[in-house]
């Protein structure tokens, strides 16, 4: 008796686990939401008509670390300003990135098709997200009267990790163009395409080869808002912030979105204080500073043995299709650490246009071929009128690694 209840016990479980298998793997199953497929791996999000913006890559495995000759990991960090594409929902009509994309056969990874090669093969690449991801939108009464609001779909998001941009920082002037939904919004697409981002209240963070990238972002963009910091306040709290970030990762940048737009240089009177908070930042233990806002290339400085590059300018940026200055570079510092600390950061530039056509702005960064644009770059980051102000400005701008 005991061996025939045995035998049915037996029998129970292989017909569960035979049910389990059949609906495990959705077969005879028409009914997906059910599937345990569909539960793992829930179907790609469908982007709006009239674009592309393709798979959102799987997030890929933490690179094991590469030792070099000296026992040091080398880790390659890019960093490119800001990324405004989209449309001005200020103006009527179809929008110039709208009209540049059919153009590109209404894909819009084609803002990164010449540089994808360059942010693929680093190991972290940060770009200043300056807009707001979103289908949906309200106009808040600060906002108005202003002439510029950004807006793209939350699908866009994913062009950003296809081509090799890890992170982002949000602490910007028009992240907050459709109120407080907005910023969610954009959060939310950016985290749903694996894309960490940065703001002043959310430190970033990025392992690669067993080495833990912290980046801290903050704005002081005169006249400033009921939000905004003043330089002395926004100073002790960036410091603080440093002093946290430490205590958990190897590497600690500090974005600023700051200064006044189409400057050249930093400006340290008040309330701009570029330099005096740059500099802090190095002081209180950031080891490389990064700054945007200005659409306008600045010199770079090398303070305490740590860089800060006061503007990144603009990458592709969608609010002009024929700005009177369409050069910009791109930043790239390889931090060599052993034993836990930095025992080397050298870096380089890679001057670009923002355009990939000289005639105007289709929105395509593309890095400058030829010298005399090059050349162009280099200049204005080494103008004495650019540099008067600056103790450390940097002097050599290599192309290549050192």
């Amino acid at each position: 008796m005991r061996k025939y209840f045995s035998l049915l016990l037996v029998l129970s479980m292989l017909l569960s686990l035979g049910y389990y298998a059949v609906h495990a793997e959705g077969w005879g199953d028409d009914e997906q939401e059910y599937s345990f497929e569909s539960l793992i791996n829930p179907p790609t999000a469908v982007p709006p008509p009239g674009s592309t913006p393709g798979p959102t890559p799987e997030p890929s495995p933490t690179p094991e670390p590469v030792y070099q000759a000296d026992g040091s990991i080398e880790i390659t960090l890019t960093a490119v300003g800001d990324v405004t594409i989209g449309r001005n929902v200020k103006h009527n009509g179809t929008s110039i990135f709208e009209k540049e994309l059919k153009k590109q056969k209404n894909d819009p990874n084609f803002i990164f098709r010449n540089v994808k090669h360059i942010f693929e093969s680093d190991d972290l690449t940060i770009a200043n997200f300056e807009g707001v991801l979103a289908d949906t939108y309200e106009i808040p009464s600060s906002k108005k009267n202003n002439d510029f609001l950004f807006l793209a779909s939350p699908d866009y998001a994913s062009v950003l990790r296809n081509n090799g941009v890890e992170a982002v920082t949000i602490e910007n002037n028009h992240i907050g163009d459709f109120g407080e939904a907005g910023v969610n919004n954009t959060i939310a697409a950016l985290e749903s395409a694996g894309v960490v981002w940065a703001n002043k209240s959310n430190m970033a963070v990025y392992e690669t080869q067993g080495i833990r990238i912290g980046m801290l972002a903050y704005q002081i963009v005169p006249p400033l808002r009921s939000d905004e910091m003043q330089a002395d306040a926004l100073q002790a709290q960036v410091a603080s912030d440093i002093a946290k970030a430490k205590q958990t990762c190897d590497i600690v940048t500090v974005s600023f979105h700051w200064g006044k737009e189409l400057d050249y240089s930093p400006r340290n009177e008040s309330p701009y204080r570029q330099v005096t908070l740059g500099r802090a930042a190095i002081d209180a233990g950031a080891d490389l500073v990064l700054g945007h806002h200005s659409h306008r290339i600045n010199p770079i400085e090398k303070y305490n043995g740590k860089y800060i590059v006061y503007s990144l300018a603009n990458c592709s940026f969608a609010g002009n299709n024929k700005p009177s200055d369409m050069c910009t570079f791109i930043f790239q510092c390889k931090f060599r650490i052993k034993n836990g600390e930095i025992i080397d950061n050298p870096f380089r530039i890679i001057p670009c246009r923002i355009s990939s056509r000289k005639d105007y702005n289709d929105f395509a960064i593309t890095p400058y071929t030829e010298a005399e644009n090059i050349k162009t770059v280099i200049n204005t980051m080494t103008k004495k009128e650019n540099t008067k102000n600056l103790e450390y400005a940097v002097t050599n701008y290599p192309l290549e690694w050192e």
